[in-house]
């Protein structure tokens, strides 16, 4: 074979393996497109913002929990207090006494937010504590000077500000939550990959949206 047979024969072998570099190049772009486009859709869709949502709701409703369980640890004491000034327990003490164990005794758990049944349970046993709270206000106005009394009342006071305060935070992460799984494109990966639910949000008594104030002190 002559030297400029070789040599085009070596050209060629060269532009053929050039064009399969090409080639495999293109592919290998068009896949590392397909993965990128495939990964900004799965986004687009709620594949992450989904979950976090949900996740953000679950833990507002977890500050819920702590602070109506903090509301909770103080009634014992607020009990015996009005009870050894009062001398006798009466009727108002033990509907608090039974107010108390049944907003204890209903849980709620983060899984459990898509129960509007469970919700309503929850809210209601809770509601009935804060009624059996304010009746002893109206019945003991008297204990208004007692220092431990006083002392229970202001601890009282802070625990359904910061039960107002995490219902309304709650609230607005279940409002995010599900604006996302029900409007578009979230609402496509909310369906498809997890089966999302509209969480139910807590429904607070009349005249909740501002704090609560509990005063001892104006009774009559």
């Amino acid at each position: 074979m002559s030297d400029f047979a070789f040599g085009l024969q070596c050209c060629r072998r060269i532009r053929h393996f050039s064009t399969k570099i090409r080639r495999i190049n293109k592919v290998i772009k068009f896949r590392a497109a397909f993965a990128l486009a495939g990964a900004v859709l799965l986004s687009a869709c709620g594949l992450n913002s989904v979950p976090t949502a949900e996740e953000n709701a679950k833990a507002r409703w977890a500050d819920v929990q702590t602070n109506y369980q903090r509301r909770a640890d103080l009634i014992p004491n607020l009990v015996a207090t009005v009870k050894g000034a009062a001398g006798s327990e009466g009727k108002i003490l033990n509907d608090v006494v039974s107010a108390r164990a049944r907003a204890t005794q209903i849980q709620v758990s983060g899984d459990d937010l898509t129960d509007p049944a469970k919700v309503s349970a929850f809210n209601q046993a809770q509601n009935g504590l804060s009624l059996s709270l304010q009746r002893l206000q109206e019945a003991y106005p008297q204990l208004q000077s007692q220092g431990n009394f006083k002392t229970l009342m202001d601890q009282l006071e802070g625990t359904e500000n910061r039960i107002a305060i995490s219902i309304r935070d709650y609230n607005t992460a279940v409002q995010a939550y599900n604006t996302r799984i029900r409007t578009f494109p979230d609402a496509v990966g909310a369906k498809i990959f997890y089966g999302s639910k509209p969480m139910t949000p807590f429904q607070a008594q009349a005249g909740a949206d501002k704090a609560p104030t509990v005063d001892f002190g104006n009774g009559s």
